[in-house]
C-alpha cells in the first residue's frame, strides 16, 4: 500500500477506515475525488454544512476578542445561525480560566511507525497554569448522540490522546497529564447538555493501544481486496462512493442522516491545511 510521503492520520482517515476500509482505500490511498453526491436535498445539506462552518467562525473570533454586538449582527442574516449563536451566549462555554488557543493544530509521530504523523484539529484548547486543559468541539447538528456513541468515535480518542502526546508547547513545555484533560462536546441545539468526558491514565493507555492496533493494520494492507468492504451496508447510503462499489446508485435523505451530521464539520474541511500551521512537536 502507498499512502503519500505527506500523509498524515487523522480522526477523520481513521474513522474512515473504521466505517469501511474501502472508503479508506478509495478516499486515503487512491485519493479519488467523490464521484457521487452524499445526500439529498443536496442544496440544503450544503446550507447546514455552510451554516456549521460560519458558527465555528463566530466562535473563533469570540475567543479573539471580537466584539459580541458585531458578531451578534454578522449572524443576523440566517435564524439559525442567529439561535445558535444567542445559545452559546447564554451558556458562554469557552469562557474557563487559563489560556485559549482556537483552531489549534497538534501533530506527533504516528504510534507504531514514524514514517506517518497523527495529527488532529481542535476547536479550542484552554490550559491552565497549573496543566488543566479542557478540549471544546462545537457541533451544529439537529441531534445528540449517545454518549457511548461518541465516547467511542476517533474524534474523542485521537484528541484527547493527542494532546497528551504534542501538547506540551501548550503547557510551558511540560506534557499535559491525561488525568488533568477534560474534553466536552458542545450542541448548539442542546446548549444546556454538555457531553463530557474526563480523561486518565488507564483510558490513555487504552487509546494508544487502540491506534497502535488499527494504524497497524492499516499499514498491514497490501492489496485492494484487504481494504474489505464494510459489511453494515445502511452506511453505502450515505458515501459518496457507493457507486464503485456496486452499492447504491441514489443517495440517502437528509432527514435520515441527522445524527452522522453531528461529525460532519470535522470531517468535511478540518484537514484541507497548510503544512506550516501544524505544530510540530519531536518525541
Amino acid at each position: 500500500m502507498d499512502l503519500s510521503a505527506d500523509f498524515q492520520f487523522s480522526q477523520a482517515s481513521l474513522q474512515d477506515y473504521v466505517d469501511c476500509p474501502r472508503r479508506f482505500y478509495l478516499r486515503h490511498v487512491l485519493q479519488l475525488p467523490w464521484p457521487a453526491i452524499q445526500v439529498e436535498p443536496v442544496q440544503e445539506h450544503e446550507q447546514q454544512l455552510e451554516r456549521g462552518q460560519a458558527f465555528h467562525r463566530l466562535v473563533y473570533q469570540y475567543v479573539l476578542g471580537i466584539p459580541v454586538a458585531r458578531l451578534t449582527r454578522s449572524a443576523q442574516a440566517d435564524p439559525d445561525l442567529a439561535r445558535w449563536w444567542e445559545h452559546f451566549l447564554a451558556a458562554r462555554p469557552a469562557d474557563l480560566p487559563g489560556r485559549r488557543f482556537p483552531e489549534q493544530v497538534l501533530s506527533a509521530p504516528a504510534p507504531v511507525t514514524g514514517a506517518y504523523r497523527l495529527m488532529a484539529k481542535y476547536d479550542l484548547i484552554t490550559a491552565t497554569p497549573e496543566g488543566h486543559a479542557v478540549i471544546f468541539d462545537w457541533k451544529t447538528s439537529p441531534r445528540q448522540p449517545h454518549r457511548a456513541r461518541l465516547l467511542d468515535r476517533l474524534q474523542t480518542r485521537v484528541y484527547r490522546y493527542l494532546l497528551v502526546r504534542a501538547g506540551a508547547a501548550l503547557n510551558a513545555g511540560r506534557a499535559f497529564i491525561p488525568d488533568q484533560v477534560t474534553m466536552i462536546y458542545w450542541f448548539s441545539e442542546y446548549p444546556d447538555e454538555p457531553v463530557v468526558f474526563l480523561y486518565g491514565g488507564e483510558a490513555y493507555a487504552a487509546d494508544e493501544a487502540r491506534l497502535v492496533a488499527l494504524i497497524g493494520e492499516i499499514l498491514a494492507c497490501t492489496t485492494k481486496e484487504d481494504f474489505a468492504l464494510t459489511g453494515d451496508e445502511r452506511r453505502c447510503k450515505y458515501c459518496t462512493y457507493r457507486s464503485l462499489c456496486d452499492r447504491g446508485e441514489y443517495p440517502g435523505l437528509l432527514t435520515e442522516f441527522a445524527e452522522e451530521e453531528a461529525f460532519e464539520e470535522e470531517d468535511a474541511a478540518a484537514f484541507d491545511l497548510d503544512f506550516d500551521q501544524i505544530a510540530e512537536i519531536a518525541f
